[in-house]
């Protein structure tokens, strides 16, 4: 009877994911600004394919990736009129909807993982109270991993970084500030935009974590990487409280369950196979640019210069002091 149950399973399975007049009863449309074949992608995919057998056809994703659905901007007003259920955000889009969520992407504030995923642990309820607040429920973290600069001029100090002509993301203060601290000349681009300038010449130098820049293949236009743990680049997987409310509640069940699962597999995940980037990077030509001890420490007084003056437009100056407390605790074990 077992080896029975396991082959009507397998021909299920094989029936779902094989036949295009499939459709489930509730279909979530999941945007997903990472590219087709990107490991992020890969792994909703995944997610989809075990909420679909834990419901028996009856919820599944409908994955739009690649930026198919636009900007976050053009997203998150999708979400609001209904047309995008959820949606895998960086914390620039995550920002949008709750700014304090940006406290975890200040510059030099994170030495390891480790302080990462203590801070967050620490902070989730009241992050996840936060986007219900506002209308959106935060399913679980889909970060990116550790930021760096990848620039045609290498960049091993402060002073290198004048006058370059690097990519800001459009809209967001938190890169703002800390370019005019650094100063960086920002050229604000759409995500998607930015391929073409680097192709153009309209800017010098982007940042990002190395799996993120080379499945973007940003990699192509570059010549070097600043091995310097810049921030750690957040994310997050939500979805509005409409839509899920509009769930069964035993679909609810499967679908938070999945997504908690499938972020921390993405998370274990993306940190591995940025560790792999960047010997990919190194391997496509990319000259590595080392950082000295005293190029670190100018650039960390730099950049803690800065999360005072974002208290108060981001995040609550209690709540600064807040995560710089738990940083404290967990440094001192």
């Amino acid at each position: 009877m077992k080896r029975l149950n396991a082959c009507l399973s397998i021909i299920f399975a094989v029936l779902l994911f094989t036949n295009p007049a499939f459709s489930a009863e509730n279909e979530i449309k999941l945007s997903v600004l990472a590219p087709e074949g990107s490991t992020w992608v890969k792994v909703m995919e995944q997610m989809n394919q075990e909420i679909q057998q834990q419901s028996g056809g009856k919820l599944a994703l409908k994955i739009y990736a690649g930026g198919v659905s636009g900007d976050e901007k053009d997203v998150l007003r999708k979400m609001r009129i209904g047309q995008v259920h959820a949606a895998a955000f960086t914390g620039v889009g995550l920002g949008q909807i709750v700014p304090s969520v940006r406290i975890l992407e200040l510059p030099m504030l994170f030495r390891s993982y480790g302080e990462v995923d203590f801070v967050k642990s620490k902070l989730q309820p009241q992050f996840q109270k936060d986007f219900l607040a506002k209308g959106f429920e935060l399913l679980g973290w889909a970060e990116a991993g550790f930021v760096n600069i990848f620039s045609n001029k290498p960049i091993k100090n402060k002073e290198d970084m004048s006058g370059v002509k690097m990519w800001a993301w459009e809209g967001d203060p938190l890169v703002q500030a800390m370019y005019n601290a650094l100063g960086i000349t920002p050229i604000p681009l759409s995500l998607p935009d930015v391929l073409t300038s680097l192709q153009t010449h309209l800017i010098d130098g982007v940042y990002g974590p190395p799996l993120g820049i080379i499945a973007l293949q940003w990699f192509t236009k570059v010549k070097n990487m600043t091995n310097l743990d810049l921030a750690n680049s957040t994310g997050a997987l939500i979805i509005t409280k409409k839509a899920m409310n509009g769930l069964p509640a035993d679909q609810q069940k499967i679908l938070r369950d999945a997504a908690q699962k499938y972020s921390d597999i993405l998370v274990g995940r993306i940190r591995s196979e940025n560790k792999q980037a960047v010997d990919q990077s190194r391997k496509a030509g990319i000259q590595i640019v080392e950082v000295d001890p005293k190029a670190k420490e100018e650039i960390i007084t730099v950049s803690e210069s800065v999360y005072p003056k974002m208290a108060g437009k981001l995040y609550s100056p209690a709540l600064l002091a807040q995560v710089k407390s738990l940083l404290a605790q967990k440094r001192g074990q």
